[in-house]
């Protein structure tokens, strides 16, 4: 435990972390960025989403609220808060299948 003069004693995150197995998500994870396999999907992620014109359509909808509450007191917080869920939901069903496709290959490939 560690102490301080301006907050309360908190657990040392160190020794939490050596208790446990790490689990299924964070060891798929290690391998994916092991592997350099996460930049390869972050890079096909981006590119279809410029090619279905998804990044276009989150520019305009920044645009238009950034207008809407004015230019000046807009925050990235207020950004992200706004736009987060609605592009989310927006992304098409094609790039998360082949997004999945991909994942599924690399697991099987892998003998996760």
């Amino acid at each position: 435990m560690r102490g301080s003069v301006k907050r309360p004693p908190t657990p040392d995150a160190e020794e939490e972390e050596q208790d446990r197995e790490p689990t299924l998500q964070e060891i798929i994870n290690i391998k994916l960025i092991e592997s350099g396999e996460k930049e390869r999907l972050k890079e096909l992620l981006r590119e279809r989403l410029t090619e279905c014109g998804w990044k276009d359509e989150m520019k305009t909808l920044c645009r238009s609220f950034a207008r809407k509450k004015g230019r000046n007191s807009v925050t990235v917080d207020d950004l992200v808060q706004v736009i987060t869920p609605k592009g989310r939901a927006s992304v098409p069903d094609f790039v998360k299948a082949e997004l999945l496709q991909r994942i599924r290959s690399f697991l099987a490939s892998s003998a996760i």
